[in-house]
């Protein structure tokens, strides 16, 4: 196995020479020496067969050839001090990576902000994201998937805090039948229509949810289409309010006159699957969603 001729340390020198303007200003900023930092520019230029530096009056700037070496060499500096600050974060304890399960009715605008905060903390954690549809952040925990899980319901072994309540809104297309007839709706009418739902993406115990005992009814595995196809007229559906504040605003959607049952609410849940030996970056990442949807903030623009 070949070992390079250059090191780290020699490329460090080179880059404060310049940086710092010359060889006397190079050595106080190292607290080196300036003969020891002459003698390591000299070593490397020996080594590598190539000049690095060329003196401009009082100050040493780089060679055509040293722009092109040193640029190189600051992209291996920043992977050696990443390689280190990586080192120290795993002896703190903080993990390599934390995944965690969001039911798609979780506010995407809140998650955004969640994941942003939790980001400069988590330099060198990755972060896998599975988006569930009902059971399927259960299925994750039960699986042992995931750290950590929002679902819209705790599965039996574990615990969880109440985190927000999702208000649903049975809605249609203002051209739809249903809003045709002119008066309040009963469960009667609703079953001779189109019904549009959304599949359980969990496999362990799925549910249906919210849906009517009606053969007209289509599953579909994404919310957003299910959305698409109401608002383009193609059945109707109970949902989640604050995903269709826009659509409702621009017309694209209306309420059903529904005699009862034209609201419904479900909650949704924080679950850690094993707090007592969460490490740092799952219970950091815990503790950001609680305080994000304590506060109820929006997404905050990135220049703030």
């Amino acid at each position: 196995m070949k070992i390079p001729k250059s090191t780290l340390e020699q490329w460090q020198v080179l880059q404060a020479i310049v940086e710092c303007g010359g060889y006397a200003q190079a050595a106080e900023a190292l607290h080196r020496s300036q003969s020891s930092v002459s003698y390591m520019v000299a070593k490397l230029q020996e080594q590598l067969g190539v000049e690095l530096l060329e003196i401009d009056g009082r100050r040493a700037r780089l060679t055509k050839t040293g722009e092109a070496l040193l640029a190189k060499a600051r992209e291996l500096l920043g992977d050696a001090f990443q390689l280190e600050q990586l080192a120290g974060s795993l002896a703190e304890g903080w993990e390599p990576q934390v995944s965690i399960a969001v039911d798609s009715l979780f506010p995407v605008e809140l998650l955004v902000q969640v994941l942003r905060d939790f980001e400069p903390w988590a330099k060198h954690t990755r972060v896998n994201l599975e988006e569930t549809v009902l059971s399927g952040s259960e299925d994750a925990l039960l699986d042992q998937r995931v750290d950590i899980a929002i679902a819209s319901r705790i599965p039996s072994g574990f615990l969880g805090d109440a985190l927000m309540d999702i208000e649903f809104v049975a809605v249609a297309h203002p051209c739809h039948p249903l809003h045709a007839l002119g008066r309040e709706l009963e469960v009667d009418d609703l079953s001779r229509n189109l019904h549009i739902v959304v599949r359980d993406s969990g496999t362990l115990n799925p549910r249906d949810h919210g849906w009517l005992n009606s053969n007209q009814r289509w599953s579909v595995t994404s919310p957003h289409t299910r959305m698409e196809m109401i608002c383009n007229g193609i059945g109707f559906g109970w949902l989640a309010e604050h995903k269709i504040q826009i659509q409702l605003e621009q017309g694209l959607l209306k309420a059903l006159p529904l005699r009862v049952g034209q609201r419904r609410k479900l909650g949704l849940s924080l679950i850690v699957a094993n707090p007592e030996v969460a490490g740092p970056a799952t219970c950091r990442l815990a503790n950001l969603i609680r305080k994000v949807v304590k506060d109820g903030v929006q997404l905050r623009p990135l220049c703030e």
